[in-house]
């Protein structure tokens, strides 16, 4: 039976049953709407990578905010606009890094940019050879061999959230020891996020 084909009573008692910490429950209203709510984002977002990070954000909310699921009538709406808003936001904010990154590079000669961007890349090895083994391990496995949140819990036999801290707790041990060890480098915080 699909999300659309769901009886309200049914969806009710489901979302009851995740509110309560159900975790089979989760299971099912994951599947149940997964695919409609990916094609729903995608058609904004256009980019299955982001659609895909999306999503996951969208059901990793409500699994933790779960206990206010039993108050829902309207669980559909409310998840469509739930993952409206995070996809907008997400378009938004990729738009003004954008128009960020394209003003600030027309003014950066390349010597400034090579010379920076050496000593930057330099940094960011050594900081990530200073992380903790499993930030460093989970850091690596995102950055450099681009796995997603879900896929580096399954090789490490993390949990998803613990995957998610230790990646902001890598990106801001690494932001830290280079602000330390080269505070006078001209390189953008914006185009430090890229690199990290």
């Amino acid at each position: 039976m699909s999300a659309e084909e769901a009886p309200l009573g049914e969806e009710q008692v489901l979302l009851k049953k995740v509110s309560a910490g159900d975790e089979a429950a989760f299971t099912v209203l994951f599947n149940q709407y997964y695919p409609l709510l990916s094609t729903h984002v995608f058609r904004i977002t256009r980019s299955l990578p982001e659609t895909e990070e999306i999503v996951q954000d969208v059901f990793f909310k409500i699994w933790i905010t779960r206990e206010s699921l039993g108050n829902i009538t309207a669980f559909r709406p409310y998840l469509w606009v739930m993952a409206k808003n995070r996809a907008l936001n997400a378009l938004q904010k990729t738009a003004r890094e954008r128009s960020n990154r394209t003003a600030y590079l027309q003014e950066y000669t390349e010597t400034e940019k090579d010379d920076d961007l050496h000593t930057l890349h330099s940094l960011i090895d050594e900081a990530i050879h200073h992380l903790p083994p499993q930030q460093k391990k989970v850091y690596l496995l995102s950055r450099r061999q681009r796995l997603r949140q879900a896929e580096i819990a399954a090789q490490t036999g993390l949990t998803v959230p613990t995957v998610k801290k230790y990646m902001q707790l890598a990106v801001a041990a690494i932001s830290d020891y280079i602000k330390e060890r080269h505070p006078l480098i001209t390189i953008p915080l914006l185009l430090l996020r890229k690199f990290l």
